[in-house]
């Protein structure tokens, strides 16, 4: 059994700050326009942070604008992106993925048109898909609710084609319609409200401009598993503490998982027995060291978010043609529903 790798929290990897990184933290923050939703205005750029016009201040924290301080819901999530801060980076696995992924999710012309394109990364986590568009040559700004900005900027780095900030989507700190492209993959399901998440996120899209984002799907399996037991217990220990108890779980079992994965029948079963995921059968091409990282990362994830939200494609569908979205793509894949719209030009 492979032991777990020891990712430090990316805010201790980096006890002080060196003049070329906080020269790259200033540079980040300068190439936004950052939005005071409160007061109406944009925030001007101090030495210590931001301000508006009425004195409403936003700290930096390791470089990072911070709008949220404080518990949230997504506490379980920033600590498993600080721990697990590389497991899902292409560039650490060798296999394009996280790249695959998002591709798909985007369509070839989105795909085509992402240098120089202004994008919105909303739910950033560690930076599985930052990685991937700042190397197709995007300007992006990620946000996340939780402390994973930290992990974020430590895998992808601050500077005048990535910002970062530490904030909610339902309070996005832009001017609306700023961004040509805006991407929220993996998260709105665990938003305290879909449809408010989604009206949010499509409120930063520019005119002419277009939104990528997914769901999980209404299906009866989550209901037949033994997986919600675990889920209505994990959710609520501290996250420290819901992450070595998932650790644990995925130690005992996952070695059965592997044992029956040339057997669909018997690894389906068990599937729906053990609260542990594993990807034996859908990602062969995994090493078993990462084998035991994606287990790890993915059932912590599984067990700990405090909102899990389903939807079927038609609701979900329905939902988006409400804001007034057009062109839209909604199709059953990845983790549940991804799907694509344009916000009509002027």
């Amino acid at each position: 059994m492979p032991d777990a790798v020891p990712q430090r929290r990316a805010d201790s990897l980096r006890p002080s700050e060196s003049h070329h990184e906080v020269e790259g933290a200033m540079e980040a923050a300068a190439s936004v326009d950052w939005y005071c939703t409160q007061h109406g205005a944009s925030f001007s750029l101090t030495q210590g942070g931001l301000q508006c016009p009425s004195g409403h201040q936003v700290p930096f924290r390791n470089g990072i604008p911070r709008f949220v301080e404080g518990s949230t819901y997504a506490d379980a999530f920033g600590e498993q992106w600080n721990f697990f801060r590389r497991t899902q980076l292409d560039s650490y696995s060798g296999l394009p993925i996280s790249r695959t992924r998002l591709r798909r999710c985007l369509g070839e012309d989105l795909w085509s048109r992402l240098r120089g394109s202004r994008v919105l990364e909303c739910g950033c986590g560690a930076g599985r898909f930052t990685e991937v568009l700042l190397a197709e040559g995007a300007h992006v700004v990620s946000i996340d609710l939780s402390h994973a900005v930290d992990a974020n900027v430590a895998n992808c780095g601050l500077s005048s084609n990535h910002a970062v900030a530490q904030a909610d989507i339902r309070y996005l700190p832009f001017r609306p319609q700023s961004f040509d492209i805006v991407i929220c993959l993996g998260v709105i399901q665990h938003t305290p409200d879909s449809e408010e998440a989604l009206a949010a996120l499509y409120s930063q899209v520019a005119p002419g401009g277009s939104m990528v984002v997914d769901h999980y799907r209404l299906v009866i399996g989550w209901y037949t598993k033994t997986a919600p037991l675990f889920h209505q217990v994990l959710k609520r220990l501290p996250a420290d503490t819901s992450l070595r108890f998932t650790n644990r779980m995925v130690d005992v079992l996952l070695p059965l998982h592997k044992k029956t994965a040339s057997i669909k029948p018997v690894y389906s079963l068990l599937a729906h027995i053990s609260p542990v995921l594993s990807y034996y059968r859908d990602l062969p091409e995994l090493s078993e060291e990462l084998q035991w990282e994606w287990a790890r990362l993915d059932t912590h994830d599984y067990l700990t978010d405090w909102y899990k939200r389903f939807r079927t494609p038609s609701q979900f569908r329905r939902s988006l043609e409400e804001l007034g979205a057009t062109d839209i793509w909604c199709e059953i894949g990845g983790n549940g529903i991804e799907a694509r719209v344009k916000r009509p030009a002027r």
